[in-house]
């Protein structure tokens, strides 16, 4: 190709150079002037001529060189790849070689392995042969099933098992016990040492006295129409006997039975008793017992220490002081348990307002018993929501009888107060036939339980010890009876304050002299 290059330049120069010789001669031909400049032009076209035959030499020679150069490298290009590609295909040829080899002897050794897998399901068949053989001979020997045995051996472990726990549960609760016990005894006995409230009783009636006899048939009114009056008025009943200057007022309700006390005392010494006379002083009656109730309750939660309430609440509270449970004077009560549970809250770092004002409230349902339907609990709750009391504070309210479980460790404190409240002696009391039955049931429940000997309820039935046979109940077991009668308890009695259970197991061993 540079050859060809070369041989262009030439005959392009050659035209050229032909083309202006053409010119000249034409130019020259008109006149002999132009004759030598023409011979000139002529004789500069030749030397032209000559170095570019010169030059073609040179270009053709130098075109040569350089192609045998290149076709020097190309072949020695070529020879260098078909080296490498020699030593691939030699490399290529020994990895083949080398994987037919790896190849063969993994075929060898899958023969081997399948050689040994045949041979193990042979030992494992007679294995399996040989374990029902033994199994059956076993069974033969024992006279038991592989099925009775498993049963039998696992109703060992599940009794062995059962008796572990019960040791340790025992060792557990033994060591919680004596700390715990030490601690709560020096809260509870330092509370209560600090606390003392006065011994109150209940009454269902009220005794108004007469000044003479013949006030009884003022009160009775002709036809009846005053007496009448005064219970349709008061919600009470009037009782009329042979009583000397006296009458019974009767209902359940103590707010009431306060109005028609007063109204009664006021119409007694006004003289003047009539129905329309009955009805006002049973209006003034209802006024002074409101305002009794209101300082009553303010005076409580000021005793109590207890702020931030409203004065709904307040009177709600006051409500309580006609209120009587067991004998104990409900707004006293809650008093004594607010105080309680301030003391041991503030012994246990816990919150001594949430503690107090909890306490204070938990019996506050009991002031609308005879109005509302529902538990005591349950309508304390409600009012408490209503009027905006703490979510901690309604819960112990809600919890105070074990109905829901406890979010706070001031739920707790209200328990132990409202127990310690309605346990100490003289705080409480019961009718005697409600009294006997009350122990009886207590016995009944404890000598309802397999290996109890004896059952004795002591202590006003705030104790229940039981004997037990030794042989059929053991130190283990009798931990294990003593919580299954105090559950038993809890779920089918109803009792105030709380209840000790106390098994007894003694082993006794007797020999004569003779």
């Amino acid at each position: 190709m540079e050859v060809l290059r070369v041989d262009a330049v030439v005959v392009v120069i050659a035209v050229l150079a032909a083309l202006a010789i053409g010119g000249l001669v034409g130019f020259f031909a008109r006149g002999s002037i132009l004759g030598k400049r023409l011979q000139a032009v002529q004789t500069e076209v030749g030397k032209l001529m000559e170095d570019a035959q010169s030059k073609k030499k040179e270009l053709l020679v130098e075109a040569k060189d350089e192609a045998l150069r290149i076709k020097q490298a190309a072949e020695q290009e070529s020879r260098e790849r078909r080296v490498e590609v020699q030593r691939l295909e030699r490399r290529i040829a020994q990895k083949e070689e080398n994987i037919d080899r790896k190849l063969e002897s993994l075929e060898r050794r899958d023969r081997g392995l399948q050689t040994k897998e045949r041979e193990l399901d042979t030992l494992k068949s007679d294995l399996e042969e040989g374990k029902k053989k033994q199994l059956s001979q076993l069974e033969a020997i024992a006279s038991l099933t592989s099925v009775e045995a498993k049963d039998m051996l696992l109703r060992k472990v599940d009794a062995e098992i059962q008796q572990e726990t019960n040791r340790r549960l025992w060792e557990a609760e033994q060591h919680i016990k004596e700390e715990s016990e030490q601690k709560a005894r020096l809260i509870v006995a330092e509370a209560i040492e600090r606390v003392a409230t006065d011994v109150v009783s209940e009454a269902t009636t009220v005794v108004v006295s007469l000044p003479s006899d013949d006030m009884k048939g003022r009160l009775i009114g002709r036809e009846g129409r005053n007496i009448r009056a005064l219970e349709n008025a008061t919600g009470v009943d009037l009782i009329i006997d042979d009583t000397p200057e006296a009458v019974t007022l009767s209902g359940f309700d103590p707010v009431r039975r306060e109005v028609a006390r007063l109204a009664l005392t006021k119409l007694i010494q006004d003289g003047r008793i009539h129905p329309v006379r009955i009805e006002e002083m049973v209006e003034k009656a209802k006024k002074e017992v409101e305002e009794e109730m209101r300082r009553a309750g303010e005076q409580a939660v000021y005793e109590a220490g207890v702020t931030g309430l409203h004065p709904e609440v307040v009177r709600l509270l006051g409500r309580l002081r006609y209120r009587y449970s067991y004998g104990q004077n409900v707004l006293q009560h809650s008093v004594e348990a607010a105080l309680l549970a301030g003391l041991m809250a503030a012994e246990l770092g816990a919150k001594v307002q949430v503690a107090k004002m909890a306490a204070m409230l938990h019996d506050l349902g009991k002031a609308l018993t005879h109005e509302v339907e529902g538990g005591h609990a349950e309508i304390g709750r409600d009012i408490a929501k209503k009027y905006g009391i703490a979510d901690e504070v309604v819960d112990a309210i809600e919890a105070h009888h074990h109905d829901t479980e406890h979010i706070s460790v001031e739920g707790f404190l209200v328990n132990a107060a409202d127990a310690i409240s309605g346990a100490r002696p003289g705080a409480r009391r019961d009718s005697l036939e409600h009294y006997v039955k009350r122990l009886q049931a207590l016995e009944e429940v404890a000598t309802s339980f397999k290996g109890v000997e004896k059952a004795y309820a002591v202590q006003a039935g705030r104790e229940v010890r039981i004997m037990v046979k030794p042989e059929e109940i053991d130190d283990v077991g009798a931990l294990k009876l003593a919580r299954d009668i105090v559950k038993k308890i809890e779920d089918n009695l109803i009792y105030p304050g709380q209840i000790r259970v106390t098994v007894i197991r003694e082993t006794r061993a007797i020999e004569y002299a003779k």
